[in-house]
């Protein structure tokens, strides 16, 4: 049954509901349990079967390519289908003859994606299939018919009430897939029963006893024994947006021997590293992909993202920053693994107000005193009455316009110095932070001509800049299949920005002149005047979401994300065959985890398939577990050759000289933007491919130093690449017409979602929680580092109709131990 959109704010399952059966049913419906739906019987709903795949008749030769099997046509008696699927598409069984519900229906569903994955294991996987132990097509029929007599078991135990974890896990796991991400989840979640299936039909009840007993992560705090052995002191700063947390922090981290800044974005570590060092402090830059360490230094002093945490090292103080982001679905971990094992005798966290309870639950369970420090914004925030009514004529001196890509950016650059005549500063995530640092500048001297800024969300996250007001572009975000609505605290966070107290270069200015005549700063100090901060959007319909959420008051966070460290994942790997797919190692470790109600398990994305790409290479565990933590771009065209061509140096441990890699298309530097067949458009997305995968390279470099050697020849290759990019960037224009169809489309999307927020007030739901359950949020907490493509400019009019994706980057699993000062053990 191919699936349909949803319409009239209707999700998906519920858009089965006027669907039509072949064969329909005429009992009158039973008492339904567990709150499943009768459908009428006078529903009809026709079955096609050009997506079906049948299996080949018995006896039928296996072929060794796979092909699909060929539908069959009636001819004379026909044999009595076998599985359920073959009955439906011959119309002639019905799972559940007495009523058709909701659970029966998803039940048809489940067996339409066994079909689809057929298909894909027939063409795509097949080296997958190998890995998993079959070798033949017959094999693999065979599975899958297996397989398929599970899901309908599981089906009619749902049918009879049995929905929870508990009693029904397939279903259940099923069932979640498909409420949190529709279908594309379900395939996802799909694939993994059939892989558990297949691999744990050898497993004894001892294995399985064995692995329920290391995948149990209930108790995170006890993962860092030597942080536990200290006492601790927690100083939690917490206020809104603007109001000097984050800089009483950074004092003490001043006044301290030793420590760290812990930031999201590597702008703001490369913000605090330039800041001490132009102070006179030496301090060291530590990112995933960069390390700059001044000469002589020998004490820990060190700005860093938050995955680069050293926890093995003893220092004085600690800040980290963005403490709530502990909470998110999928950078959490790195939040809760750098408060629970970082070795600081003072611990400053800095965050939003939500997070008082649960920190302070934590602080309990770890037995560390906690000092909770409460800040009032220092400038007040209004929300203005009207939005500038998609009108670039009505920007004011000091505006700063916000928007979730790099290349709409661009466009808006342009079409606001031609419409208003003057400068406009960029600020972004990828952006170099050398070139960052110039732009904030432009932008906050007031003496120029750069009267206005376009920026990311990354302005969110405590980039300091003198912004009166942020106007948003928008308040949706495209995640692939459809525009969602950001994040009521994503909202008031970019908004709190506008009217900033001070900037950091006010900070380093005061500070000099106070350590050039401290008596004499002391005695002329004068408090600064505040300014008012405004808030609204370009067009009207998104003004009310704006108001809405700096009315709304978000809910404290209930958990804090971990993830298994590497230690545990590769002893639970030791109880799996030698060849067993690591990605179901992983996957199965996730499955059967038990976990304290105070934490939640962080979501895998990408690496799982990262996992399966370096399945045929000869890696150890510990080398896989490093791969999938590595920042791939896996949606990219030509990446996948890319990881593969890294894998296979890693395995043979040799051949990682940059210029002789295959898959890095050096030669694109050498070419004219404009001599690119599909002119500068298409070199700008191979250019951002190649500079994706040098990003990887640099980052594997600090992993396997051995191996890809060429690490400064590839930061200068780096820095070539951005020079195109931006070349090609300084040519983006927007299209008007696919503007305005772009406006349209997310106008309809943003009715529809302010409908069921509104039902959801209805029943006391909070707004964030009922847009979790509808979509997960693909973001990994610094959306400004992605790259993805405008949907107005680099799609056609029939692309954005459909929706079409881009990929995001993010680094889910810890880093894991090698010895070194930036590690993410504690022993």
């Amino acid at each position: 049954m191919p699936l349909t959109a949803p319409k009239g704010g209707k999700c998906l399952l519920c858009s089965f509901r006027t669907s039509k059966w072949s064969t329909p049913s005429h009992w009158q419906p039973i008492q339904q349990l567990n709150g499943a739906r009768p459908f009428s019987h006078s529903l009809q709903i026709k079955r096609t079967s050009s997506r079906r795949s049948v299996p080949p008749r018995k006896g039928q030769p296996p072929s060794s390519r796979f092909p699909p099997p060929p539908i069959q046509r009636f001819q004379g008696r026909q044999e009595e289908p076998q599985t359920f699927s073959e009955h439906i598409g011959k119309g002639s069984y019905n799972l559940f003859p007495r009523v058709d519900t909701t659970y029966s229906v998803f039940g048809t569903l489940l067996i339409e994606q066994i079909a689809v994955l057929k298909r894909r294991l027939y063409y795509q996987d097949q080296p997958q299939v190998a890995a998993w132990g079959i070798t033949t097509r017959r094999d693999l029929d065979k599975n899958l018919a297996s397989f398929e007599k599970s899901i309908e078991e599981c089906t009619r135990l749902a049918e009879n009430g049995a929905v929870s974890r508990a009693d029904n896990p397939l279903f259940f796991r099923l069932r979640q897939a498909f409420v949190i991400g529709n279908v594309k989840e379900l395939a996802a979640e799909t694939k993994y029963a059939f892989i558990n299936h297949v691999v744990s039909a050898n497993f004894t009840k001892q294995d399985k006893a064995n692995q329920e007993k290391l995948a149990d992560l209930r108790y995170p705090i006890e993962w860092f024994p030597a942080t536990r052995a200290l006492q601790r002191t927690v100083h939690l700063h917490v206020g809104p947006t603007n109001s000097g947390k984050t800089y009483h922090a950074l004092q003490r981290l001043e006044a301290a021997e030793t420590g760290i800044y812990a930031g999201p974005l590597r702008l703001l570590a490369h913000e605090v590293y330039s800041r001490f060092n132009a102070k006179g402090k030496p301090c060291a830059l530590v990112t995933g992909e960069e390390r700059r360490v001044p000469e002589g230094m020998t004490k820990v002093m060190s700005s860093c993202t938050v995955e680069m945490v050293p926890l093995n090292a003893l220092m004085d103080v600690a800040v980290i920053d963005e403490i709530q982001m502990m909470a998110d679905a999928e950078r959490g971990w790195a939040w809760t693994q750098a408060f629970l094992g970082v070795q600081a005798k003072e611990v400053h966290l800095c965050g939003e107000l939500r997070t008082v309870e649960l920190v302070t639950d934590l602080c309990k369970a770890l037995g560390d005193e906690l000092i909770i420090h409460r800040y009032e914004r220092l400038s007040p925030l209004k929300t203005e009455k009207q939005s500038l009514r998609g009108d670039l004529r009505n920007l004011e001196k000091g505006d700063a316009i916000i928007l979730f890509s790099r290349v709409a950016i661009h466009a808006m650059k342009a079409d606001v110095e031609k419409i208003t005549g003057k400068r406009c500063a960029v600020v972004y995530g990828s952006l170099p932070p050398e070139t960052r640092a110039q732009q904030a500048a432009l932008f906050n001297d007031p003496d120029n001509d750069y009267d206005f800024l376009v920026a990311s969300d990354a302005v969110g996250m405590g980039l300091n800049l003198s912004i009166k007001r942020i106007i948003f572009e928008a308040t949706s975000k495209h995640d692939g299949s459809d525009f969602r609505l950001i994040q009521t605290s994503e909202i008031k966070q970019i908004a709190g920005r506008a009217g900033r107290y001070k900037t950091a270069s006010d900070a380093m200015k005061k500070d000099s002149a106070e350590n050039a005549d401290e008596k004499s700063a002391a005695g002329q100090k004068k408090k600064p005047v505040k300014s008012v901060g405004l808030v609204t959007t370009l067009e009207n319909f998104d003004l009310p979401i704006v108001k809405r959420a700096m009315k709304t008051e978000v809910e404290p966070l209930k958990t804090a994300g971990i993830f298994p460290p590497s230690d545990i994942l590769l002893r639970f790997a030791n109880y799996f065959p030698p060849k067993t797919p690591f990605s179901y190692i992983v996957l199965r470790l996730h499955e059967i985890s038990s976990l304290h109600p105070s934490f939640h398990l962080c979501r895998l994305k990408e690496q799982i398939e990262v996992a399966d790409l370096i399945q045929p290479y000869d890696l150890t565990n510990m080398d896989r577990i490093v791969f999938m933590s590595a920042p791939v771009a896996i949606r990219e065209p030509g990446f996948d050759d890319v990881i593969r061509e890294f894998a296979d140096c890693i395995a043979k441990q040799t051949g990682g000289e940059l210029l002789d890699l295959k898959s890095l298309n050096l030669e694109l530097l050498e070419m004219d933007i404009h001599a690119h067949p599909q002119g500068s458009k298409g070199y700008l997305k191979e250019s951002e491919t190649l500079h994706k995968a040098l990003t990887l390279y640099l980052w594997l470099s600090y992993r396997f130093a051995g191996i890809f050697r060429s690490q400064a020849l590839a930061f200068h290759v780096k820095g070539l690449v951005e020079e195109k990019i931006d070349q090609c960037l300084a040519e983006v224009h927007w299209d008007a017409a696919k503007r305005k169809q772009l406006t349209i489309l997310r106008q309809k999307a943003i009715e529809e979602q302010v409908s069921k927020l509104e039902a959801a007030d209805e029943i006391g739901e909070d707004p964030d929680s009922a847009r979790e359950k509808q979509m997960p949020r693909e973001r990994d907490g610094s959306d400004a580092d992605e790259a993805f493509e405008d949907q107005a400019v680099e799609m056609d009019s029939a692309e954005v109709g459909k929706g079409a994706g881009f990929s995001k980057t993010n680094v889910p699993i810890p880093p894991p131990s090698n010895g070194s000062k930036y590690d993410s053990v504690n022993v």
